[in-house]
């Protein structure tokens, strides 16, 4: 297959808008997901663009009472010392995503062990998987944890998207969804409860999706400064790029 890009990345949001400069992309079920309600550069902006396109998406936010914004940048090229002046002066929070794929024979093998057992989600571990999901999700407040089990469910019902849970002595420890298309399989939300982490949990949960999708490039978008991304490179994964995003609050 093709090597893999940033556009073969999974969005939850709709393109509302779109130009040769930019994607306005906006999900109104959930305001509050950031990763769902953006505005992705197509060619790396002047200082003078990303200020109109800035405070187009502002205005827009705040008409809809939302409280933040945020903008992807041009995968693999670095911003101008002016513009990055100008987001830190403006208080954006700047940092980086970086995308990795792996093919599944070359996932090192996970040898199995009694404790933990990988299902994928069904009718019989469903209610299971959204009370984990909602335990995991309380880290971004009540509100965002009750908004999300929405997508949880829209996703369960979506036959493009897999998802898969762990159990730990028969608790449920971990989850992790697989967004599907004709070549690709993108691993995203990759989580484990912090009282069963170091158990290999996240490796088997990723070990049991490659088993299930063998025909599948599987590929996942990490934080550059998140400890997950040093496990993807032990793991093999090959690293494809780097995309810069800037974030702010607004109130």
């Amino acid at each position: 297959m093709k090597r893999a890009t940033f556009n073969d990345i999974y969005y939850l949001g709709r393109t509302i808008e779109e130009n040769n400069q930019l994607r306005h992309i906006h999900y109104p079920e959930m305001l509050s997901k950031y990763d769902a309600n953006f505005i992705q550069f197509k060619k790396m902006p002047s200082i003078e663009e990303f200020i109109i396109a800035e405070e187009k998406l502002m205005q827009f936010h705040v008409q809809n009472k939302m409280e933040h914004v945020k903008f992807y940048f041009p995968a693999d090229k670095n911003l101008s010392d002016g513009l990055l002046l100008y987001l830190k002066q403006n208080f954006y929070v700047v940092g980086f995503l970086e995308l990795f794929s792996i093919q599944p024979n070359n996932f090192p093998r996970i040898s199995h062990h009694p404790d933990t057992v990988i299902e994928m989600v069904s009718d019989a571990n469903l209610n299971a998987f959204l009370t984990l999901q909602k335990e995991l999700d309380r880290q971004f407040g009540e509100e965002y944890a009750e908004a999300n089990q929405k997508i949880h469910l829209k996703n369960y019902d979506d036959p493009s998207v897999a998802m898969a849970v762990a159990f730990y002595k028969g608790e449920a420890a971990g989850s992790v969804n697989v967004y599907l298309s004709e070549e690709t399989a993108e691993i995203d939300s990759l989580s484990v409860l912090e009282k069963f982490r170091n158990k290999k949990i996240a490796s088997r949960l990723q070990q049991a999706v490659m088993r299930r999708f063998t025909e599948k490039t599987f590929i996942l978008v990490a934080d550059g400064n998140d400890t997950p991304r040093d496990m993807y490179m032990k793991q093999g994964y090959d690293y494809l790029g780097v995309r810069y995003e800037a974030m702010k609050l607004i109130k």
